[in-house]
């Protein structure tokens, strides 16, 4: 995880609040539903349709697939391959369930087969802002005893770096192996002998700080039979990056690969924003000493015009896998692509690259030049994404209609259990309403579906009738608690509105409502081109009338907003509205 306007200082100091916050029991912040919920609202029908010019300008070929692999807020990937399966895991933040996992056999077509961690014993996150919990996720598999493991950083719940392991990703995960160490940003490697490795990203020692920015990288010896690092094996094995004398900012998430009988490092360098890169070392030991490569960096996008059409930017955060015909790797890694006025709704997404290993260190292909919108597919792949239950990709239509209890894994919570507040009827799901609104710091009752396009609309069928002006459900545009839209209904007096509230850094102002018939079901529609966004209501679901005109999209970009998330849509319930038409 990359932390580019966080010094360390203020990355230290959020650590020490969210583990004292974490000191609060998770039942007593999870006691917050109503226990009668009988004016409960109903969703029906959800669809959500993206519609970006990037995909009407670049129709793909039959031996084609597109680059974002996995679009919206899917940041931080890593990958392993065990035989002929590819896992692939990612940040999840304050999401609940969280660290989501994804399947493939051929790296173009992917499944998610669910959550590593979606039990409460294994994510605590129920009072952290939306961009702490859970960071950096990293994935491997140990030969030695047939044992995949997942390790990160969650910042809550009094855990800090965690491992979790399994011998199947597709029946769960074993609860948190706490780990004696600081830092953030950990992988494990296991070594061909049956020795394993911790490295991760951490501070200088004290009294070493040489600027703003300046980390290292560690590495520890790791105990496999008690799933722990051995006290008094740590070791600096980066300072500060490729050339200190550069101060060079932010190395991290650094993973060793085995090639040759030589040992590589590759880690993240410049901070996620625009001066991320990817860049790797090399030694004849686990532990170094490890010497950059003379071509450094291997993936960036920072040297380019500005002003680029269908940019990507920001990429870097990278892992290396084999490919399906095992002469070719390939590297997945995070980028951005920014709206008309640069800013960045639909988060951190996962890309995908083939890397060039033919000489003494691996390139990625084209990651050194302005990166396409579609790449050509490995040797034998067909592209099947969007059908077979695998991830859409491009411009597609989603529709879900809640008829089925199992309910898609991209549909996400905050903070808590989807489960605690949802309940499937003959009509459709319906959502207990907390006793907290969407700006708290605690669990809300909302399903979330991630912005996966600039250009897209989502519209929400829902049922709903509230009972005072503390009710309101309906649509919500969420990048942060403190930044936010609400579009939903209440009650005022004896009559019922339709409200659109505008949350800027905690500052909330209700930009317009109108008396709205509730008597039969009611569309809502966020409408977004680029950076304008609008939001419709209907009666019949053909027929839309706009509240509010157009409005920004600036408060939920990362530019704005800050953190590490993209923007999600929910579906949304309280029974503590503020917002007043």
């Amino acid at each position: 995880m990359c932390f580019t306007s966080i010094t360390i200082k203020q990355l230290i100091t959020i650590a020490a609040f969210m583990m004292m916050l974490s000191s609060n029991s998770f039942g007593s912040a999870n006691q917050v539903r109503l226990q009668n919920p009988e004016n409960a609202p109903v969703f029906t029908k959800f669809v959500y349709q993206g519609d970006d010019q990037v995909y009407k300008d670049f129709p793909l070929e039959d031996d084609e697939f597109y680059n974002p692999i996995i679009q919206g807020c899917y940041p931080d990937p890593a990958i392993v391959r065990k035989d002929n399966d590819y896992f692939m895991v990612h940040s999840s933040f304050a999401m609940f369930p969280g660290v989501p996992i994804f399947h493939s056999t051929d790296l173009v077509n992917w499944k998610q087969i669910g959550h590593v961690l979606d039990r409460k014993s294994q994510l605590k996150v129920h009072d952290t802002g939306i961009s702490a919990g859970v960071y950096a996720p990293s994935i491997a598999y140990n030969p030695n005893n047939e044992t995949f493991y997942m390790i990160t950083t969650q910042f809550a719940g009094g855990f800090g770096n965690i491992v979790v392991k399994t011998n199947d990703p597709f029946k769960g995960w074993s609860d948190p192996y706490k780990l004696r160490f600081n830092g953030i940003d950990p992988s494990l490697f296991f070594d061909d002998d049956g020795k394993a490795y911790v490295v991760h990203n951490d501070a200088p020692d004290r009294g070493k700080e040489l600027y703003e920015g300046h980390r290292v990288i560690k590495i520890w010896d790791y105990d496999i039979e008690n799933d722990q690092v051995i006290q008094g094996t740590d070791k600096i094995i980066v300072d500060g990056g490729v050339d200190i004398s550069e101060k060079p900012i932010w190395i991290e998430m650094p993973h060793i690969y085995k090639k040759n009988d030589r040992y590589y490092l590759m880690c993240a360098e410049g901070g996620t924003g625009d001066w991320h890169s990817e860049v790797i070392f090399v030694s004849d030991n686990p532990r170094g000493p490890y010497v950059p490569a003379p071509n450094n960096p291997i993936l960036t996008q920072r040297y380019f015009n500005h002003d680029r059409e269908n940019k990507v930017d920001w990429a870097g955060h990278a892992d290396l896998v084999k490919g399906p015909n095992d002469d070719k790797y390939y590297g997945v890694f995070l980028a951005i692509r920014p709206n008309e006025k640069e800013r960045v709704t639909t988060g951190r997404e996962t890309f995908i690259l083939p890397v060039d290993w033919s000489g003494d260190f691996p390139v990625f292909e084209n990651g050194l030049i302005p990166i396409d919108p579609k790449l050509k597919m490995p040797s034998g792949v067909e592209n099947k994404t969007g059908k077979e239950g695998f991830f859409p990709n491009g411009n597609f239509t989603y529709t879900e209609t809640f008829d089925s209890e199992n309910l898609d894994y991209r549909w996400i919570a905050m903070r808590g259990p989807r489960e605690d507040f949802i309940s499937f009827i003959d009509e459709g799901v319906q959502l207990k309403p907390y006793e907290t609104n969407i700006k708290d710091l605690a669990p809300v009752s909302s399903l979330f579906h991630r912005q996966m396009h600039d250009d897209f609309t989502a519209t929400a069928t829902v049922s709903y009738k509230p009972a005072s002006e503390s009710d309101l459900a309906g649509l919500v545009c969420y990048q942060s608690e403190r930044y936010n839209y609400v579009f939903g209904i209440t009650k005022k007096d004896n009559n019922f509105y339709l409200l659109l509230e505008r949350t800027d850094n905690g500052k909330s102002k209700v930009l317009a409502s109108t008396q709205i018939d509730i008597d039969k079901p009611v569309y809502l529609q966020v409408d977004a081109q680029g950076d304008d966004y609008q939001f419709n209501y209907s009666k019949d679901g053909r027929s839309y009338k706009n509240l509010g005109g157009t409005v920004s999209g600036d408060i939920l970009s990362t530019n704005v907003a800050g953190g590490f998330t993209g923007s999600l849509i929910g579906l949304y319930a309280t029974s503590s509205n503020d917002a007043k038409p």
